[in-house]
């Protein structure tokens, strides 16, 4: 068994920012990670109804760190567990757990990976496609290949090149596109 994932909305970071919010689904599992700013909760909200999908129905919300720019829409999921890099939290409930290796359904994984922020966490999907990973340790395609808010350059490498020896098909950012890793991606 496989995971299918949809871009929800293709973030961007210039003048205004915007989080890449994207659905996972597998069997039971419908995931949405990072919903964070966006210019209108429509588009979150637009794309779900187009697949026959209630934000009632969202069994889990995955953070890849604390920055509101990925967690300000999360209230739109009443029922869902949301995840980040130390704990799954679902209503007064807080449950500790490492992030590394957890896993949502048989292909959807965490993996911290801290290079933005000291508590990233990768969300690892495969995909019939191979190998999909949602991830900040990368803005966009095309850079910032320096990330100008890590606190740890020498982390930020290690967590990429971790990710990168993963062989990945595709990246999906933390505010861009999806794109397939190359030789001149960043590390």
């Amino acid at each position: 068994m496989t995971a299918s994932f949809h871009v929800l909305t293709t973030g961007y970071a210039h003048d205004r920012v915007a989080g890449t919010v994207t659905l996972l689904t597998e069997g039971d599992t419908l995931a949405v990670v990072d919903p964070g700013m966006v210019a209108d909760r429509g588009l979150i909200l637009d794309p779900l109804a187009e697949r026959g999908i209630d934000v009632r129905q969202i069994t889990d919300v995955i953070f890849s760190h604390h920055h509101p720019d990925h967690t300000l829409n999360a209230a739109l999921f009443p029922r869902a567990r949301f995840h980040d890099h130390m704990a799954v939290y679902r209503d007064d409930i807080w449950e500790d757990r490492p992030a590394d290796g957890f896993a949502l359904s048989p292909s959807i994984t965490l993996m911290t990976t801290p290079g933005h922020t000291a508590e990233d966490v990768s969300t690892l999907v495969s995909t019939d496609q191979g190998l999909v990973v949602l991830t900040h340790l990368w803005w966009g395609e095309h850079g910032p290949a320096d990330d100008p808010f890590a606190p740890d350059r020498a982390q930020l490498r290690s967590s990429r090149e971790k990710v990168l020896a993963l062989g990945p098909t595709l990246i999906v950012p933390g505010h861009g596109a999806p794109f397939a890793p190359s030789g001149a991606t960043p590390v």
